[in-house]
């Protein structure tokens, strides 16, 4: 019996350690598999479904082979899963004295330096100032300085923004503070440990930005694991490309300021040209329009006004370089802002001036910021070559990875096509705990004016039969608009609703009421773990095809189109068929969950592709009769009415 076999076995080691474990036979297969990749420095891509147990699958042959690891996951809650845990869980269940680290990106972690300095100077409102004095305590006791562990300030308050750094302003090993940095104490926690666990952002803005310390681990490191590894394609295409923000350069119009005054005395010329940049950076962002506007270069040139506040910029940004160069001995703060100053102007001359065939220029509204990029249409070949430094076991799993059996799509994303692919289904009972339900009668095409209240007439049967316990995912913020002002007033649960909390306060409402309904988009399809009865209804309102007129996808199916392929099949099919799995994987979450599945998208039936869809689903029993559904929910729970 080899030692993987013991461990997972029944009256192994884990059985002994974790209360509820059950043996897996895929998860045992899954973990063989890494553990000969991981001894060979193969690839290998492994999908592995919902209640497989991937997470141990993949850290206990990690453990066992010795060396130095880095897990990747998909998320900074999933990070701090897999830390505070998961892993504690193997180790002690192993008795493996592996050590492990935990490594956030840079803005993660309180900024001495910045936090004093901003906390000096004094910030836009009394309350940021009461948030800026809370963190100065935090920082003062705690070891890690990780924002996530500072109780008294939630972790996405924007006062962060001044009390954290971001690789342009940081100092570097000039800072005063360094000594005590947190961010380097990190990083030298990473070096020491045997497990480094960070999340896919911080890889590959190391790797392609050489900033926050991955690319120190990687040269000692001889194995890989990236969990939900189905968010790598369009992580590397956002960090292998180049972006500047107008938030990045009123911030640095603001820090200028700042270390102006602190270098011994303002310089009101310097200001006033700071304070132009401000202004500038603010009026390209309105020039753009509303927020969540992503447009193609040559379109974001034809809005009016948008063109102009950009040469207006430029030439802002440019004085501010000169000015800012010429005060740069004054201190390490302003050597800082004029280095940053620099790298801003450079990247917006290269974005302006510079077109090339294999990117694709755009410009998004995001909030109060307007981003402007530069996107590479392929990852792959850039992807591919940081992993040719070192021979190394480089191991890629997720839930969602293949269509049906096939896994050409990611593994051509990212240039693994020549990766060993293995697949394991669900071990949950599909057939009986879960029903797949297609409605009749709604408009045979979903861009129909009215098919969302279509949606919403169908699915209110089906919430009365359940008795609320339901997600409705939508493909669209219009179309979730819609469906709260449909259902408010008309249901007899609590209606809960994306963008009135954070998702993790949404999440904890809806597990303690027990029979509410929530209706969200894209942050909800995917990384949301609810188990038990609260959730046992999800419906989807359409194929969860990405815009077409996206720039960045409506520029790659062209150039898919000129090498002589079929972009829809090859590229926009794939992608919607992974995300729709995604979605139905929020409702079996454990081996006792029983539920739904509702697809209100006629295509699955009607089109060639959409039938693909449903077989590559997992095996539950579809009907197309409301009947059924009463029926499934019955025995369980009494029917409610609705109003």
């Amino acid at each position: 019996m080899s030692s993987l076999e013991k461990l997972f076995g029944a009256g192994g080691a884990l059985a002994a350690a974790i209360p509820d474990y059950r043996p897996r036979q895929a998860q045992l297969e899954m973990a063989a598999a890494i553990r000969d990749a991981i001894a060979g420095n193969e690839v290998l891509v492994a999908e592995a479904g919902t209640g497989t147990g991937k997470t141990f699958a993949y850290l206990a042959p990690a453990l066992l082979g010795g060396g130095k690891v880095i897990v990747s996951t998909g998320t900074k809650t999933l990070q701090d899963q897999l830390f505070d845990r998961d892993l504690p869980a193997l180790r002690k269940a192993l008795g493996a004295g592996a050590s492990a680290a935990l490594l956030k990106g840079r803005a993660n972690y309180v900024c001495l330096y910045r936090l004093r300095r901003n906390a000096a100077s004094g910030v836009s409102s009394k309350e940021d100032a009461l948030q800026l004095q809370r963190i100065l305590r935090f920082a003062d006791s705690t070891a890690s300085g990780d924002r996530a562990e500072c109780a008294d300030v939630a972790e996405d308050a924007p006062v962060w923004m001044h009390a954290t750094s971001t690789r342009d302003n940081c100092l570097g090993q000039t800072c005063p503070d360094y000594t005590d940095c947190f961010v380097m104490r990190a990083r030298r926690n990473a070096l020491a440990a045997d497990v480094v666990v960070i999340n896919h952002h911080l890889f590959f803005a190391d790797v392609v930005l050489r900033d926050e310390g991955v690319t120190e681990l990687l040269p000692a490191c001889n194995t890989v694991i990236f969990d939900e590894a189905h968010q790598l394609p369009e992580t590397a295409r956002l960090f292998f490309g180049e972006r500047i923000s107008s938030a990045q350069l009123v911030e640095l119009s603001r820090d200028a300021r700042i270390e102006l005054r602190a270098a011994g005395g303002a310089s009101p010329e310097v200001e006033a040209l700071a304070n132009r940049l401000d202004k500038a950076a603010r009026d390209l962002r309105l020039a753009l329009g509303d927020a969540g506007t992503r447009l193609a270069w040559a379109q974001a040139l034809r809005v009016p006004g948008f063109a102009d506040a950009l040469a207006v910029l430029r030439r802002s940004l440019k004085t501010v370089d000169s000015a800012l160069n010429a005060q740069a001995e004054r201190s390490e703060g302003l050597a800082a802002a004029a280095r940053r100053a620099r790298i801003a102007s450079a990247t917006l001359t290269r974005l302006i001036e510079t077109e090339a065939s294999d990117d694709v220029r755009w410009a998004e509204a995001v909030g109060q910021s307007v981003q402007l990029h530069v996107t590479p249409l392929s990852c792959a070949a850039l992807f591919r070559r940081q992993m040719e430094d070192h021979p190394r076991a480089w191991i890629f799993t997720s839930a969602t990875l293949a269509v049906g059996e096939d896994f050409s799509h990611f593994t051509r994303e990212l240039g693994v096509e020549d990766a060993r692919t293995l697949r394991w289904e669900s071990p949950f009972d599909f057939p009986s705990q879960a029903l797949l339900y297609l409605p009749r009668n709604l408009p045979p095409e979903p861009n129909d004016a009215g098919f969302t209240d279509a949606v919403i007439e169908a699915a209110l049967p089906v919430l009365a039969a359940s008795g609320g316990r339901a997600f409705l995912l939508f493909t669209t913020l219009r179309a979730l608009r819609r469906a709260h002002e449909l259902l408010q007033g008309r249901l007899a649960f609590p209606l809960l609703v994306q963008g009135t909390g954070s998702r993790s306060e949404l999440l904890a409402r809806f597990r303690a009421l027990g029979n509410a309904v929530l209706l969200g988009a894209a942050s909800f399809w995917e990384g949301v773990d609810v188990r038990g009865e609260a959730l046992s209804v999800v419906v989807i309102d359409k194929l969860p095809f990405a815009p077409p007129d996206d720039p960045v996808l409506a520029a790659r199916i062209e150039a898919a189109r000129l090498a002589g392929g079929n972009p829809f099949n090859e590229l926009q099919v794939p992608q919607a068929a992974l995300q729709l799995n995604q979605g139905a994987g929020r409702l079996i979450r454990d081996e006792a969950d029983r539920g739904v599945l509702m697809l209100c998208d006629p295509r699955l039936a009607a089109r060639a592709y959409g039938r693909r869809m449903l077989a590559a689903l997992p095996p539950m029993k579809l009907t197309r009769e409301l009947a059924e559904v009463e029926a499934f929910f019955r025995p369980a729970r009494p029917r409610y009415g609705y109003g």
